[in-house]
């Protein structure tokens, strides 16, 4: 799958000389955050028991009010020994606390502490909050900030209008890389090699070649469309009911972000995003990259 950048470079020419030479210096995404090593793994600084722990906690999902030790080894795909011996670890030093009466357990303070810490030293988010709170106010829609989670985006910051109606999204919702606005916007500004190396986990996870030559499809459309006119959208693509525009921001220190400006289906709709909402966020990604 080959998918052109021409056109993004100039996009970007009054920030970076070259887009190709600010991605250059990135680190690989098999250096990244894309999956844990498996057991088979020959890298010695890989810590499998470690990895294990941190799949547990991340087998907790928005909603989930407590979890057994049976559906975490289901979401984590661990035995449940394992499971056992990891849960009561966790619980032990404050990421897990125990429920006695129905022998579950649930995220704890810990884990709340940790992400505190994270969110408190992202310089970008705070950067970003007053420009994504005018535009938001501006056209009365959500408009946010996130960042790239294995094949997750994850919301950083968002913004709403006074009237918005929205999902219930918030920071730390995490949704689809390869089919909504903000994941196709970050995949758009990274180098083809390390996005067609995401885009084979999609079709791993993915059912059916239908629905990725569909996924597949989607993206291109997008790469394209960031390059000509600094936006990509998605529309119904990710729900039937949700519309959305997204653009890539790259920081100085080269670091990959998403932007989206969106809503309901019925509120904004295919026009809107691209004569309106497209055009005004990617002038706000200037003004936050300026501002870095």
């Amino acid at each position: 799958m080959t998918m052109p950048m021409r056109g993004f470079i100039s996009w970007q020419r009054h920030e970076f000389t070259d887009w190709r030479e600010t991605m250059r210096p990135m680190r690989k995404i098999s250096e990244q955050n894309i999956v844990p090593l498996d057991d088979e793994t020959k890298d010695r600084r890989f810590v499998t028991a470690l990895a294990r722990g941190l799949d547990v906690l991340r087998g907790f999902q928005p909603g989930d009010v407590s979890l057994g030790n049976l559906e975490i080894a289901r979401r984590t795909g661990l035995p449940k020994p394992t499971i056992s011996r990891l849960t009561y670890t966790l619980t032990q030093l404050g990421y897990l606390t125990y429920s006695d009466r129905y022998g579950t357990y649930r995220l704890g303070p810990g884990v709340l502490s940790l992400g505190y810490a994270m969110l408190s030293g992202l310089d970008i988010r705070e950067r970003a909050r007053p420009f994504l709170q005018d535009l938001s106010d501006e056209l009365d829609a959500t408009v946010a900030l996130g960042a790239r989670d294995r094949m997750s985006m994850v919301y950083l910051e968002v913004c709403r209008g006074p009237a918005a109606v929205t999902l219930r999204i918030d920071v730390g919702t995490r949704i689809p890389l390869a089919t909504t606005a903000m994941g196709r916007a970050l995949l758009a500004a990274l180098p083809v090699s390390e996005r067609d190396f995401l885009m084979g986990h999609v079709k791993k996870s993915t059912a059916g070649a239908v629905e990725h030559a569909r996924i597949e499809k989607g993206l291109e459309k997008a790469v394209r469309d960031v390059a000509e006119r600094g936006f990509c959208m998605s529309v119904g693509d990710w729900r039937p009911d949700v519309n959305a525009v997204g653009v890539p921001l790259v920081t100085h220190d080269r670091n990959v972000y998403g932007l989206i400006c969106g809503g309901p289906a019925f509120r904004m709709s295919r026009k809107a995003l691209e004569k309106e909402c497209g055009p005004r966020l990617v002038e706000l990604a200037k003004k936050i990259t300026a501002a870095d």
